[in-house]
């Protein structure tokens, strides 16, 4: 198994390209489904991720083709074509693995009439049930029956109807599954409360670039004409807002300065304006957004929210910073339930955080030292990283299966600017 070994201490500075984002890449591919036409997809990350989704959906029938990577760029271009779906059912062995893959649901449904998808898996960050899902494809006429860890779900005539669904809380997933299913519906779908996430933002300029009708894109609330076919398209994934947030923590907690290019300050304001409000430096240009650290980190007091509100996936980045600011720092997790499983790793490095429930203090330190730790997630390995090149010493970080589900060459990407950071395999 391979771990990530660091030496810390170095400032950072120079160039990192910010790469697809894996939560808009995950949520694209899926479309394929929606049609029998050719689907193109650029600036799609390398990540583990996406590897099980592709292989999830060639099951289902998607042919996916990569074009070739030349040495040194990242992302990739991949054609998907779904002429014919073969099979209709996603089966537990492929969905455990990853929860997006529940994604294929909504698709599915709208155009075949039917799906049989596995209870989905993926980070053990607390309990992240799929009833919004259902209850969302319900309104649109779907049958959903739930036996065995499945659900199978139906559509009475073999086509969706329209429907209108206003979600009791804001949900992510929920919201992508019921709009690729809104799409081909037979009449207008409205969703009350839909989240607002760029990445959704993203998938509906997919849809609409496909062929579909959807007016409301960017706000609380969508509506959706269906329509009988889509087409094919080619179309950009657009950068991973986590991604370039957590290397400005990394150029925040080694006092360098870090060019994030390709980022888009429209996607990440809260994270941006965290950063500004920690002491950091934050300019923005035509190739990216550059971000600087100049002497002691300030606290902060953040929330967790959907957007536009502080994103949960930067709170474990924030939280290794914010150990090394001048003063306490208050967190509160809303979103998940078990979201600071990466606190004890971090106190084996110096960090002094003290947890309540769903809130965390964290009191300033000196500084940290490096030590093995243990991911147990994707943004808490990504804690530990930041962690570890800020730290005096050496680090190694166990369990990087989790990076590479999220970061696309995260080592080559820290190199170039100046850490000491190498992947060693352990036999």
């Amino acid at each position: 198994m391979d771990s990530i070994w660091i030496q810390g201490g170095r400032r950072l500075n120079g160039e990192i390209p910010i790469s697809g984002a894996k939560n808009a890449a995950l949520t694209l591919m899926p479309c394929a489904l929606l049609t029998q036409e050719k689907l193109t997809l650029t600036n799609l990350p390398r990540l583990a991720d996406v590897d099980t989704f592709s292989h999830l959906l060639n099951q289902l029938g998607v042919s996916t083709s990569v074009a070739g990577v030349k040495k040194g760029e990242f992302g990739r271009r991949m054609t998907l074509q779904a002429d014919e779906i073969v099979s209709t059912t996603a089966p537990y062995d492929m969905v455990r693995k990853m929860r997006a893959s529940v994604l294929v649901l909504g698709p599915m449904l709208a155009r075949m009439g039917e799906a049989i998808v596995s209870l989905p898996g993926g980070c053990a960050i607390g309990d992240r049930p799929i009833d919004l899902h259902l209850k969302a494809l319900e309104c649109m006429g779907a049958e959903i029956e739930i036996a065995a860890g499945y659900v199978k779900a139906s559509a009475p005539k073999g086509r969706l109807k329209g429907g209108d669904f206003s979600f009791p809380v804001v949900s992510v997933g929920a919201t992508e599954n019921a709009v690729m299913a809104a799409v081909l519906c037979k009449g207008r779908t409205q969703l009350f409360n839909a989240a607002r996430e760029p990445e959704i933002v993203d998938l509906c300029n997919l849809l609409v670039a496909m062929g579909a009708k959807i007016a409301g894109i960017g706000s609380s609330h969508l509506i959706i004409d269906g329509v009988d076919a889509l087409g094919g398209t080619t179309y950009e994934v657009m950068p991973d807002r986590i991604e370039a947030g957590s290397y400005a923590c990394a150029a925040g907690m080694t006092g360098g300065s870090i060019d994030l290019i390709g980022a888009r300050p429209d996607d990440m304001r809260a994270t941006l304006n965290a950063l500004a409000q920690a002491g950091l430096m934050v300019e923005f240009h035509d190739r990216g957004i550059k971000v600087s650290a100049d002497g002691k980190l300030k606290p902060l007091a953040l929330s967790t929210s959907p957007f536009p509100g502080f994103a949960t996936d930067m709170q474990a980045q924030f939280m290794a910073m914010l150990a090394l600011a001048e003063g306490d720092s208050f967190l509160e997790e809303t979103i998940f339930e078990n979201r600071y499983m990466h606190v004890p790793e971090l106190r084996r490095m110096g960090a002094e955080v003290d947890i309540h429930g769903r809130s965390a203090i964290v009191k300033g330190v000196e500084g940290l030292t490096g030590a093995n730790v243990m991911a147990t997630d994707l943004r808490a390995s990504m804690s530990l990283v930041l962690a570890g090149l800020a730290a005096q010493g050496e680090t190694e970080v166990l369990r990087v299966y989790h990076l590479d589900r999220g970061y696309e060459r995260l080592e080559e990407k820290l190199s170039a600017v100046g850490a000491s950071i190498e992947r060693r395999s352990q036999g």
